[in-house]
């Protein structure tokens, strides 16, 4: 090794040195170069006795000790040889020492170090030294054990430290200056964030839900329609091979400062900016215009895996992405590095440009939707995150549950990202606080705003609808892969006090509302008007029906008018395939039904991903002049994939995986795609068929070998340009390996 540069080493001789080192201008802010740290800080060549000054041999974090910290830091489920730990806890280090210790004459401490330029003031150069009493909340070192050539001892780390990938030095104070080990990459410690730990702004009391919320490397995706619901498997595999290395370069990524790192709100937010690729060129590209020629569908995804690994490879924006992808891929983030995440899906969600509560819908003058005017749309489903965290930002009580949004809607201080934004704050209305709650607001509390526009231009009222929007909200259960309703958590009941409050609450904060007073514009009670679809199945014939309700004592009759579009699940028109006017007579005290026939030749030569099918009914009465409106989505059924094995289900023992498609359309589908993978049990396959014909089944074998004992799951995706979100799963127990 070289000796001294001429850096003055009385600066650095114990810990607690606030000096400024300097590492290569080549190194990221998560690592630096193979090289010995004698010639970075610039000590002295280790030219004296080694029998006469203490000098490491070895630092042991391996094996038995190895074993036992991550078991007790719950870190045991990563597949990664290095130390992994969670801040404020205790972990075992051994340092063998080229003779025994002596604590009257000896002295030594330990150091990690982060980033390219560490610094004591910001956290990235952290010196531990050796106490007699470790203290809680601050970094510490007790010697629990010194036997003989060998120390063991017990390290703290302060619960509020820099998340991220440490490197490890042992420090020993000589005549001659400190001396340093040289850098091991073997030593380089992972520190997370801890919600085990009451001092962490992640802690969350209960086992279970941080079981559910941190540990589970499963989650299930609710879409379709709010009377349809739907669900899917999503592969989070936060513990996977080098998934936590690609999550936290993305931190370096979207050049968030170290300092802040230890900071859930601020790895929040900017998470949301760097899952998306809109404006960063982050992880994922969105694309919601049914072509994919030159990426992946976003519905043919398993998980979250193979994307963040593509992206980790190739630095460049996967292709593509839509809201659940986003989302399920920002719950891995979050789950990987410790902050308690679930995804969350809301039913009929508003897309608030202009922040004025309400989306608009136009009537001509004989009640018929005007679709060159209609330019809003409501989401038949959006999915976001929601990140479990204090918030010391805000006043108490507003911590717990952030809504957090990765997918690129509206730019929220230069950046195409939202949230945190407090759970509490969107549902009592307090739109002021901080990150982007008025959009949040907005997504489950706006009106639906019908308006008849005259031949003149002029616009005027009729009727709105209060409740069509964020009608429920869920994530799935703990425990189970049921639904969770927490739409109470977002808002209050339609119609009571606390609700109007919350509304107020928002106008006074600065949330525009173009009506105040709205009982004028609200239908008239005594009739009603209902919409049913009977058994929609994709590339089949259905009916809808319509049930009209009179509850006074007076005849009327009723222009309605039916209209459907083929839609994106966003909401967005694509085309009209339906167009029917209907006169209906209702006696007093009657319920009147009419069916509507929908032949599947009328939509399936404009069908797009999620076949989904969006019907407008607008109803005159001609005796009073009133609007009735209604607008439904038909989420049309899609086949399932089936999935078995074949052989023992044990770790590190073979075996098959049987993958069945029977294609139940009239017509042949072209360039099929299936897709299979499993957390610990095989890594993400592809097949493709360049055709598959009408009602024939298609068969695809392949083998993997389980990693980890227990539950599991197979999760399974079809994908081709006529027939997509079709899905299939399969939960396995895996046994332990055999002794």
């Amino acid at each position: 090794m070289s000796g001294s540069t001429g850096t003055n080493v009385e600066k650095s001789k114990a810990p607690g040195y606030t000096g400024r080192f300097s590492v290569p201008r080549n190194a990221s802010n998560a690592e630096e170069d193979e090289i010995p740290l004698m010639e970075t800080f610039g000590i002295v060549p280790r030219t004296f006795n080694k029998k006469d000054y203490l000098e490491v041999q070895n630092v042991e974090l391996f094996k038995q000790q190895h074993e036992k910290n991550k078991k007790e830091h719950h870190t045991d489920r990563y597949f990664n040889n290095k130390l992994i730990i969670r801040r404020g806890q205790t972990f075992n280090v051994r340092i063998d020492f080229n003779r025994p210790y002596n604590p009257e004459q000896d002295q030594f401490w330990l150091e990690y170090l982060i980033g390219r330029t560490p610094q004591q003031s910001k956290g990235t150069y952290i010196p531990i030294p050796i106490t007699e009493e470790l203290e809680v909340g601050k970094w510490g070192a007790k010697i629990i054990l010194n036997d003989y050539y060998s120390v063991t001892l017990s390290i703290s780390s302060a619960p509020n430290c820099i998340i991220g990938k440490f490197r490890m030095y042992i420090a020993v104070l000589t005549p001659h200056g400190i001396l340093r080990t040289p850098r091991m990459s073997n030593t380089d410690t992972y520190i997370l964030f801890n919600p085990w730990c009451k001092d962490d702004a992640v802690y969350m009391d209960d086992e279970k839900e941080i079981e559910e919320y941190v540990m589970n490397d499963i989650g299930v995706i609710f879409h379709g329609e709010v009377n349809n619901i739907k669900k899917r498997s999503w592969e989070y595999g936060q513990f996977e091979e080098q998934i936590l290395d690609a999550c936290l370069f993305l931190m370096d990524k979207a050049q968030l400062d170290l300092s802040g790192r230890g900071n859930p709100v601020k790895i929040s937010r900017i998470g949301s900016a760097v899952i998306n690729g809109k404006d960063d060129d982050g992880v994922l590209a969105g694309n919601w215009t049914n072509d994919y020629s030159y990426g992946v569908s976003p519905s043919a995804w398993t998980g979250s895996i193979e994307i963040l690994l593509e992206f980790y490879s190739s630095k460049i924006p996967v292709k593509y992405g839509q809201c659940w992808v986003f989302a399920g891929v920002f719950t891995t983030f979050l789950r990987c590095l410790g902050i308690p995440a679930r995804l969350v899906t809301n039913y009929f969600s508003a897309h608030d440009k202009d922040a004025n509560l309400q989306s608009d819908v136009y009537l001509d003058e004989d009640g018929k939707t005007n679709t060159t005017l209609t330019k809003d749309s409501i989401w038949n489903y959006h999915c976001w995150n929601e990140a479990w965290m204090t918030r010391p930002d805000l006043p108490v009580g507003f911590g717990g549950w952030q809504a957090v949004d990765s997918t690129p809607q509206e730019n929220s201080d230069g950046m195409y990202r939202c949230g945190p934004a407090s759970v509490q704050a969107i549902k009592h209305g307090h739109v002021c606080f901080q990150y982007d709650t008025p959009f949040l607001f907005a997504e489950v509390n706006s009106d639906i705003v019908y308006s008849k526009v005259m031949k003149d231009g002029t616009r005027e009222v009729q009727y709105i609808d209060k409740t069509h929007v964020g009608q429920k909200l869920l994530t799935k259960e703990i425990g189970g892969n049921g639904p969770l309703d927490i739409t109470d958590l977002y808002k209050f009941s339609e119609g009571t006090e606390e609700e109007r409050l919350a509304l107020e609450a928002a106008l006074m904060y600065g949330v525009k509302k173009e009506f105040r007073d709205e009982e004028q514009f609200l239908s008239s009670c005594d009739t009603t008007m209902e919409f049913q679809e009977d058994n929609a199945v994709f590339g089949s014939d259905f009916k809808v029906t319509l049930t009209f309700k009179n509850q006074s004592s007076n005849r009327y009759t009723a222009s309605a008018f039916l209209t459907g579009h083929v839609v994106f699940y966003t909401g967005v028109f694509k085309s009209e395939f339906k167009n029917k006017t209907i006169q209906v007579t209702m006696d007093p005290l009657s319920t009147k039904t009419v069916d509507v026939q929908i032949k599947a030749g009328e939509y399936m030569t404009n069908i797009v991903e999620q076949a989904s099918l969006h019907f407008f009914v607008t109803a005159r009465i001609n005796e009073t002049k009133k609007i009735m409106a209604k607008q439904n989505i038909v989420v049309l059924q899609v086949p399932e994939l089936r999935i078995k094995t074949i052989g023992e289900k044990m770790v590190e023992k073979e075996m098959t995986v049987v993958l069945e498609f029977t294609n139940p359309l009239k017509k042949k589908l072209q360039n099929v795609i299936l897709r299979i993978g499993g957390p610990s049990l095989m890594k993400t396959k592809t097949q493709i068929y360049r055709e598959v014909p009408a009602n024939t089944t298609v068969t695809w074998e392949e083998t993997c070998t389980p990693k980890l004992a227990g539950k599991r799951k197979l999760i399974a995706t079809l994908d081709s340009e006529t027939l997509r979100h079709v899905y299939g799963e399969l939960d396995l127990e895996i046994l332990a390996r055999d002794n």
